[in-house]
C-alpha cells in the first residue's frame, strides 16, 4: 500500500470517529431539556469513571487487595465529600503508595 492511500485511510478514519463526537457537542447548545434529564446527563461522567476505576480497585495487587480496597474508600469518601476529581485521584494513589510501602 502507498503511503497516499494510507494518509486517505487515516483520514477517512479520524472523519467517521469526529463526527459521531462533534455533533452531541454542537446540537446540545441548542437542546433544552428538563430538570430531572439535566440532573441525568450531569451525572453520566460520574457513572461512567466509577465503572471505569471499580473493577482496577480489585487488581492493584491481586496478592494484598487491602491496598486497592483502601484507595478505592479514600477515593470515594473524598468524591462524597465533593472534593475535586484530581484531589481524590491522587489521594487514593498516595493512600495505595503508603500501603503498599508499608505491607
Amino acid at each position: 500500500m502507498d503511503s497516499t492511500k494510507i494518509l486517505l485511510l487515516i483520514l477517512g478514519m479520524a472523519v467517521v470517529t469526529y463526527i459521531p463526537r462533534a455533533i452531541p457537542a454542537v446540537l446540545v447548545d441548542k437542546m433544552k431539556f428538563g430538570v430531572k434529564t439535566e440532573k441525568y446527563l450531569k451525572l453520566i461522567p460520574y457513572t461512567a469513571m466509577s465503572a471505569l476505576i471499580f473493577p482496577a480497585v480489585f487488581s492493584v495487587d491481586t496478592s494484598n487487595p487491602v491496598i486497592g480496597i483502601a484507595g478505592g474508600l479514600v477515593a470515594g469518601i473524598l468524591a462524597w465529600r465533593k472534593c475535586p476529581v484530581m484531589v481524590s485521584v491522587l489521594a487514593a494513589i498516595g493512600t495505595d503508595f503508603i500501603l503498599y510501602c508499608f505491607l
